[in-house]
């Protein structure tokens, strides 16, 4: 194939309609064909990347083995098509205004005005094509964050009416809107779809495809009046209908040959028929589980679920591969106190104390840590999670009086955990923590943790400041906590185990983000499978 594709999926109406897992889905239905494919997110918002936003405000942010920080929609792609992005897949509005006035001051502009068009979108589309110049990818799918008609979304847009404009065929955009349904008047309403596809004409974009997203399904009389309004060809006018579970909707998008339609609109030969049957496989184990169990997620976002969006995720893939339903009890760390954390984990097969940044919650996590640790409940803890249990084991079994992390405390007397060496004297804030993959050699080959990968290097992607601080690991050791994981280079003790416990794993590093549909995480499989009692 000659030269690369590019599919721009934008959304109107309103936002979280899934232009993500429709991205993610296409992308699928396209690799499963044949093609290399990737995807990207441009995201309209400042924040040179969502490293520094609140979770309650935009949710995880998901990291990637080069050590982006990054939207959580790029966790879905990995999770969809098995392989891994990179910092070019996630491009804000700030980081191209932080480039375009760099090459300002350094005089590339030859002395010209700097202007929105062309220099700001220049920079946009240069962004979009280096996934494609690479010459890795027939197709590079790019998902417009925001809605259409969103004053900080037009740069991208005009980005995008002029990469159809120069790239003909070889440049298609799908829209993504929603038909609401009125109960009182029972009617599906196109009329918000109209709209939304008269904004993206009047920025000069013609939509190729259009993808309705309904809870009622779209009669053949409704969709070709949308395309009549719309100037779209009535068999690329396609539902989304709402599904039990987003696994299922590169099936749904099958259906509806989206697949098809954009490889036509495109002048591509279809290839092969997809070939799904590992993803269907997955999907069947998905939904016929022979037994349940209910595990608690403690942390201090659960209000917003998609602040722990990966881990979830993570979770449903290492249950289909229990065949086991795994019910995720959503427990505010804040509102565990001594006297009600039994009632609080009643019933609870296992709990993941999860990451987060800050004192707020902490003591809660803890008291959760103590319980299930005497309880010989499974325990797995994440980042922090990891942190917890190694301040709660010093406190409770050590007895080191005022046993604490600097991030929380810094004038503890006991600090088991310390900000890193490396972490010192940094004072700005964003993307400036230890990010990205590195490796962890396990030494104990009866270990929990090997049981898992069973291998003794492994590479996990990290997100932190503070460590385990070394000088408190002979005491630990000797009391039943042994270090069984260490970076091979620094010697950052990486995981720690209680190997008398049925199964106690604490991780400094976030398995969560590198699981995927087809290569669940071990680690979660292992850990769902301790719940079960196997």
């Amino acid at each position: 194939m000659s030269a690369t594709r590019y599919i721009f999926v934008t959304g109107g109406v309103t936002s979280s309609l899934g232009k993500g897992i429709l991205a993610s889905s296409l992308a699928k239905l396209l690799q499963s064909r044949g093609y290399s494919v990737t995807i990207q997110k441009l995201d309209p918002y400042i924040n040179v990347d969502p490293g520094t936003l609140n979770p309650y405000e935009h949710g995880e942010c998901f990291v990637t083995d080069d050590g982006a920080e990054t939207d959580l929609d790029l966790g879905h792609y990995e999770r969809f098509l098995n392989v891994p992005t990179s910092q070019a897949n996630n491009v804000t509005t700030g980081r191209i205004y932080q480039s375009v006035i760099n090459k300002e001051r350094r005089g590339d502009y030859l002395g010209k005005t700097v202007q929105i068009i062309p220099h700001i979108t220049d920079e946009i589309k240069r962004r979009i094509k280096v996934l494609g110049s690479k010459g890795k990818y027939d197709i590079v799918v790019t998902e417009i964050g925001g809605t259409v008609g969103d004053i900080e979304s037009l740069p991208y847009i005009e980005a995008v009416r002029q990469m159809k404009w120069e790239l003909g065929l070889n440049a298609l955009v799908i829209h993504l809107t929603l038909v609401p349904y009125l109960a009182a008047s029972g009617e599906l309403k196109t009329k918000p779809t109209q709209h939304s596809v008269k904004a993206l004409l009047e920025n000069g974009v013609q939509p190729d495809v259009l993808v309705l997203r309904t809870e009622h399904e779209l009669n053949m009389g409704l969709r070709k009046k949308v395309a009549l309004f719309c100037n779209v060809e009535s068999d690329a006018v396609i539902q989304s209908i709402d599904v039990a579970t987003i696994y299922e909707v590169p099936n749904k998008m099958r259906e509806e040959r989206l697949d098809e339609i954009v490889l036509r609109k495109m002048g591509l030969p279809l290839k092969d028929e997809p070939k799904m049957d590992d993803w269907n496989d997955f999907l069947n184990k998905l939904k016929k589980p022979t037994s349940q169990i209910e595990i608690g997620l403690v942390g201090k976002y659960v209000e917003l679920q998609d602040a722990y969006k990966s881990i979830v995720e993570a979770i449903i893939h290492a249950g289909a591969m229990n065949l086991c339903k795994v019910k995720v009890r959503w427990i505010h760390s804040e509102k565990i106190t001594a006297e009600n954390v039994e009632k609080k984990l009643e019933g609870l097969k296992g709990i993941i104390v999860a990451p987060g940044f800050g004192h707020r919650g902490i003591e809660g996590k803890i008291i959760a840590t103590q319980y299930v640790r005497e309880h010989n409940i499974p325990f797995f803890g994440i980042c922090l999670g990891m942190q917890i249990a190694v301040i709660e084991f010093a406190r409770n079994v050590l007895g080191v009086a005022g046993a604490d992390s600097t991030e929380m405390n810094e004038k503890t007397e006991n600090p088991v955990i310390d900000l890193m060496e490396e972490q010192k004297g940094i004072t700005e804030k964003g993307g400036t923590m230890r990010l990205g993959a590195y490796k962890c050699q396990i030494s104990d080959k009866v270990s929990n943790i090997y049981k898992a990968y069973n291998k003794t290097e492994i590479k996990e992607r990290h997100r932190h400041r503070y460590e385990f601080n070394d000088q408190y690991l002979e005491r630990f050791e000797a009391a039943g906590m042994k270090a069984t994981g260490l970076n091979p280079d620094t010697n950052l003790v990486e995981v720690i185990e209680i190997p008398s416990h049925k199964w106690f794993v604490g991780v400094q590093f976030h398995p969560e983000y590198s699981s995927t549909v087809l290569k669940p995480h071990p680690l979660f499989v292992a850990f769902v499978k301790a719940a079960l009692g196997k």
